[in-house]
């Protein structure tokens, strides 16, 4: 805080509020934001995505093997894993927006250097370096747009990037499927640097987390930053208000990754990582990258199985655009409860499907159906929510390292069951395999029943509060206890 301001509390805030435009176009600026993030998360679906059609035309240039295959697959999720943790470093020392800018930097030059990858071993390290992008950005866009959005429109805000992850996994599922004759798969990886560069160009004209500021520069400095992105006075002095309350609270011995140890931040870090661990680890991932790859094991021409996986994308699109528009009425942890039963019946039809080895005629609509419905409560559902939790439960001073490690989780999840599933399905079949993935779907909803408390309509500092005066808790909604 500026040695000019005042010692009451009230009038520095006066001060500040009273030194600020509140911009007629914060809704362009909130609204551009959001699309800078939602391309982020469309890079990240078409990067992870397109190995889905991909991964065919490598196996058959590389001569790759199940474990080869599951290898590459899986490179670009090892990769996340450390962009993830990296990037919670640089976003607490040089912000997030500066670390969106990186991260859209390494994105292009990722891409490239994948799309030119001349053996086997310099294609995976190519794709490790273009996942420390894909980790990244889970870390730190989720949470730049947490920071920036009101809170009655968090949810919607930033689930926008999961509604961009399913469009980019949809976008490369199509080329996959259209263009595979066309483009070889070295073309259909190059050509995200495109979207890469316009990232990085937007995000120019962004501006800062106001949440970040306040902590790094004061709480004048965090009104100059509002007023670019709230339309009226009173908006900026209650977000003012609250900002300075909570700072208020802060303890230099409980910021940073020593902060996460703090035993009332301990059911904010069970809930977000819980849910983090269960939206990779039941099976959704995994369709998406080796669908077509499954269905040919299965007895499905390769044209029905490329086909199949643009439908499975399409369904993750849509269903997650409709989740992104529900979720601040229905609630997060309603919405899990909801969709997650559906999850698991899905996946244990899928099983008998694939047991009882039926490709064709109905029996093969009826895998189809079954693959389709687990895409549709699956993604709908806790896969939104995954995302969302960990922007918005951990406090201000220790949000950066804090949401590392709920990226980390979810890309390490996601590479253990990447890395595995080919070699499981191989060691006890397809059917037996969706089986174990629909008692994992299972005991996520048992997981969310327990450990996760309401948050829709309730402010980043209300949620703080919740957990600093232990009201953290599946019973009751938060903001009408803070």
């Amino acid at each position: 805080m500026q040695d000019t301001c005042p010692n009451d509390r009230n009038a520095r805030i006066d001060l500040a509020v009273k030194a600020t435009q509140p911009s007629p176009n914060a809704g362009i600026v909130l609204a551009a934001a959001s699309i800078a993030a939602a391309i982020c998360g469309g890079l990240y679906g078409y990067d992870t995505g397109i190995i889905s059609g991909a991964l065919l035309s490598m196996t058959s240039e590389f001569h790759l093997d199940h474990q080869m295959q599951e290898i590459v697959a899986a490179a670009i999720l090892a990769g996340a894993v450390i962009g993830a943790l990296l990037s919670s470093w640089s976003s607490e020392r040089f912000g997030r927006k500066h670390t969106i800018l990186a991260v859209a930097a390494l994105f292009a030059v990722g891409a490239v250097a994948c799309g030119l990858a001349p053996t086997v071993d310099v294609l995976i390290i190519t794709r490790i370096v273009l996942g420390m992008a894909v980790g990244a950005s889970t870390q730190v866009v989720p949470m730049y747009i947490s920071e920036l959005a009101p809170h009655d429109r968090r949810g919607t805000l930033v689930t926008v990037f999961n509604v961009a992850i399913g469009a980019g996994i949809v976008f490369a599922n199509i080329i996959g499927f259209g263009l595979h004759e066309v483009w070889t798969w070295r073309s259909m990886v190059m050509v995200a640097a495109i979207p890469a560069g316009i990232v990085f160009t937007v995000m120019l004209f962004m501006p800062y987390s106001p949440r970040w500021i306040a902590e790094k520069q004061g709480l004048f400095e965090a009104a100059q930053t509002l007023q670019k992105v709230r339309s009226s006075h009173g908006e900026i002095r209650h977000e003012l208000t609250q900002i300075d309350d909570i700072e208020r609270t802060v303890k230099s011995d409980a910021m940073g990754w020593r902060g996460i140890t703090q035993p009332w931040v301990r059911p904010a870090l069970v809930a977000a990582l819980g849910v983090a661990f269960f939206t990779q680890c039941g099976g959704l991932e995994m369709m998406i990258y080796y669908s077509p790859t499954f269905l040919l094991n299965a007895g499905f021409g390769r044209n029905a199985a490329l086909l199949s996986s643009v439908g499975v994308a399409l369904v993750y699109a849509l269903v997650t655009l409709a989740g992104c528009l529900l979720i601040d009425r229905i609630g997060r942890r309603r919405l899990m409860l909801v969709m997650i039963p559906g999850s698991v019946l899905s996946l244990i039809g899928l099983g008998i499907m694939f047991a009882l080895d039926t490709h064709g005629g109905l029996g093969g609509i009826m895998t189809i159906l079954c693959l389709l419905l687990f895409m549709m409560f699956n993604s709908g559902g806790i896969q939104i929510c995954g995302w969302l939790l960990g922007a918005e439960l951990f406090p201000l001073e220790m949000r950066g390292p804090a949401t590392a490690l709920h990226a980390a989780t979810l890309w390490g999840s996601n590479l253990v069951v990447t890395g595995t599933a080919l070699s499981v399905v191989n060691a006890v079949g397809l059917g037996v395999t969706m089986w174990i993935y629909a008692s994992i779907n299972l005991l996520s909803f048992i997981f969310v029943f327990f450990f996760v408390p309401e948050t829709a309509g309730a402010s980043l500092e209300d949620i703080e509060n919740a957990l600093r005066n232990k009201k953290f808790s599946k019973e009751f909604n938060i903001k009408q206890i803070t």
